[in-house]
């Protein structure tokens, strides 16, 4: 995880950490700079691949990774309504979901690279050495609550414009008419809106292992020599 990476960091002398990482035509070392332009670029590739993924027709309703079903909250009453011969109105609500999440994602990239472009070489370095998925926690770190700010009013949005409240405010009502039911009513914009960050975060961890563990999926000389160099 990079919270063990960013703990070890302290212990690592950059410069042994460097010259670990041999060009393949010599002995020289990787700069610093080149660590840090792969890494860039490493992310950058998974950021396109991965917001373009999400953003396309049923990015998220066909994939059952990351598809966006009935809130914890409200899963009783999708079971309940579904037993009721309602299945239909639930269905249209987790279709009108998926949209406002695919909606959503093609907002991401700026705010990615942003994160990319304020990367030091101490995260670099941490991010090389660490999991497989070390490059998606820092940007889990550094931009999660800009995504949130930024999806949040297209998530309203879409789900407005797709009728996705609206079916969620007739499937609430009408199980909470039910005798006996405990009432609920989540927060359904907030959900909608995490659920498409923490989509957009796994297909980029995808693309990210992808790239460590898959030479063929490095698609340029920075890409091949800092991680072919680095073992990961």
């Amino acid at each position: 995880m990079i919270s063990s990476s960013c703990a070890s960091m302290a212990q690592f002398n950059l410069g042994k950490v460097l010259d670990s990482f041999k060009k393949p035509e010599g002995n020289t070392s990787l700069s610093e700079g080149d660590i840090v332009k792969g890494l860039k670029e490493a992310l950058t590739v998974g950021i396109n691949n991965g917001s373009a993924e999400a953003s396309k027709k049923d990015g998220f309703f066909k994939n059952e990774l990351i598809k966006i079903v009935v809130p914890p909250e409200a899963q009783k009453v999708a079971e309940t309504l579904r037993k009721l011969g309602l299945g239909k109105q639930v269905d249209k609500f987790t279709l009108s979901l998926n949209r406002a999440a695919e909606d959503a994602a093609k907002k991401s990239k700026p705010i990615f690279v942003k994160a990319i472009t304020s990367m030091t070489i101490t995260d670099a370095v941490s991010i090389l050495k660490g999991e497989d998925d070390a490059a998606t926690k820092y940007l889990q770190k550094t931009t999660n609550q800009d995504l949130y700010n930024t999806f949040f009013p297209v998530v309203d949005s879409t789900l407005n414009l797709n009728k996705a409240t609206q079916y969620y405010g007739d499937m609430v009502k009408t199980y909470n008419e039910i005798p006996l039911v405990k009432k609920v009513n989540p927060d359904l914009k907030a959900y909608a809106t995490q659920k498409t960050i923490d989509g957009l975060y796994l297909l980029i961890a995808q693309e990210e292992k992808k790239i460590r563990k898959d030479p063929v999926a490095r698609v340029s000389s920075i890409l091949k020599t800092v991680f072919g160099q680095s073992g990961k």
